[in-house]
């Protein structure tokens, strides 16, 4: 029982220091994009994608928060959203391994959505292993 409230309390101070790191650098993406990892594990997606936004503003076209941003609308089941982020990054950076694959991933969830269910489902693992491939 210790161990569950030291690691929340552990994660909570980790938040709240990728939040203190946004204000002083709302540019920062290697804050950002942890932060909205956290928030998207606590099921608030649309937390994630403000914080992801805000990145975009002070960063507009930064390719690894447009693809996390992408992952998140995947999560929440707005793939034409997603396809449409991660087609903006690839004009940049058309070679992107790890966009076209994303690209990819998110017809084929779009394609599963509409034929077999019409409430998306979302898999976690697929947006952790789409974050730790990012450079």
């Amino acid at each position: 029982m210790r161990e569950r409230i030291a690691y929340s309390l552990g994660r909570d101070a980790d938040e709240q220091a990728l939040r203190d790191t946004l204000k002083q650098q709302p540019n920062n993406v290697d804050a950002a994009i942890p932060l909205a990892r956290v928030l998207l594990a606590r099921k608030s997606p649309d937390e994630a994608l403000e914080v992801l936004d805000n990145v975009l503003l002070a960063a507009p076209g930064d390719l690894r928060t447009l693809n996390a941003k992408g992952v998140v609308l995947d999560q929440k089941g707005r793939h034409q959203e997603a396809q449409g982020l991660y087609r903006k990054a690839l004009e940049r950076e058309p070679s992107n391994a790890m966009l076209r694959n994303n690209l990819k991933l998110s017809l084929a969830l779009e394609s599963k959505t509409e034929t077999e269910d019409p409430q998306p489902q979302t898999d976690n693992a697929l947006a952790r292993a789409r974050w730790r491939g990012e450079q």
